[in-house]
C-alpha cells in the first residue's frame, strides 16, 4: 500500500486502482478479524490511516505534481491541494467513516494553521465545524450530510485563501480587516475602502508598539487600546461596537507580536 500511495497519481497504478482497493479491503477485514480475538485490541486506527493517505493521494492528478503527503507521511495536510473534483468525489466514494475523518483532519489542521495568523477566521471555522459535528452526533444530519457540509466548509476555508487578492490587503492586513469588520451590518455600511484604510492603519499601528514583552507589559497594552480607539474614533466606527473591535485588534496583535519574537 505504501508503494502504491507513492505511485498513485501515475497512468500505471490508476488502472490497477480498484484492484488494490479490493485487495486493501480484504487485508482491512483479516486484521480487524484477528483483533477482534485479542483483548484489548480493537483498534484499526493503521487502517484509517492508510485509507485516509490514499484519498490524499488521489487527490493529486497525474500532471506532475508530487502527492507531498503521501511521500513524506505527513500528518497534517495542507487543505490547498484539495481541487473540486476531489472534494466532490469524496461525496460519492464507497468509504463514508473514511471520507468524514479526513475531512474533518483536514479542516482541523487548516483550523490549527490559520490560529497562528488570523484569529477571528480560526474562530469562525471553528465553531462551523463543532456545529456540524455536533448535528451529525446529535443525528441531526446523516453521514451523506455531514460528509457535504464538511466538503462545503473545506471549500470555504480553502477559498479564504484568495481574499487577500481579491481585497487588495497583505495577509496580516486581511487579519485586521477582519477584527474590525465582525461581519455586522453597521459595520459594513462604512464600505469597504475604508475598512481598507484602518486594517492598513492597524498593521503600521501595532507593528511601531511591538517588543518582545509586548503581550507583558500593561502599560504597552494600555498605550495600544489607546491607539486602536483614537484611530477607529477618526474613520466614524460605530461606537458600539468599539470595544469587541479593540478586544480583537489586541488579540491579533498578540499573535504578531508573538511571530516577531520568533
Amino acid at each position: 500500500m505504501k508503494a502504491f500511495a507513492l505511485a498513485g497519481a501515475t497512468d500505471a497504478t490508476i488502472a490497477i486502482r480498484n484492484d488494490v482497493r479490493f485487495f486493501a479491503d480484504v487485508r482491512a477485514q483479516l486484521v480487524k478479524m484477528e483483533r477482534e480475538g485479542e483483548p484489548g485490541r480493537g483498534g484499526g486506527s493503521d487502517d484509517m490511516d492508510s485509507a485516509i493517505a490514499q484519498l490524499v493521494s488521489e487527490a493529486v492528478s497525474a500532471d506532475g505534481v508530487i502527492d507531498i503527503y503521501a511521500l513524506a507521511g505527513m500528518e497534517r495536510p495542507d487543505i490547498s491541494i484539495l481541487s473540486d473534483a476531489f472534494l466532490e468525489g469524496l461525496i460519492k466514494d464507497d468509504r463514508p467513516n473514511v471520507q468524514m475523518q479526513l475531512l474533518r483532519k483536514l479542516i482541523n489542521d487548516e483550523i490549527r494553521t490559520t490560529r497562528r495568523t488570523n484569529v477571528v477566521q480560526a474562530r469562525k471555522f471553528s465553531e462551523l465545524l463543532d456545529s456540524a459535528i455536533l448535528k451529525y452526533t446529535n443525528r441531526n444530519l446523516t453521514t451523506a450530510e455531514i460528509i457535504a457540509e464538511l466538503v462545503e466548509l473545506a471549500k470555504k476555508m480553502r477559498d479564504e485563501k484568495n481574499r487577500s487578492e481579491e481585497l487588495g490587503l497583505a495577509t496580516d492586513e486581511i487579519a485586521f480587516y477582519d477584527a474590525v469588520c465582525q461581519n455586522d451590518s453597521a459595520i459594513l455600511q462604512m464600505g469597504d475602502d475604508t475598512l481598507r484604510k484602518i486594517a492598513k492603519e492597524l498593521v503600521k499601528a501595532v507593528r511601531s508598539s511591538i517588543s518582545i514583552d509586548w503581550n507583558m507589559k500593561d502599560s504597552v497594552r494600555a498605550e495600544m487600546r489607546a491607539k486602536v480607539k483614537r484611530l477607529l474614533t477618526r474613520y466614524d466606527y460605530p461606537p458600539d461596537k468599539e470595544e469587541r473591535a479593540i478586544d480583537l485588534v489586541l488579540e491579533q496583535a498578540e499573535l504578531v507580536a508573538i511571530d516577531e519574537a520568533a
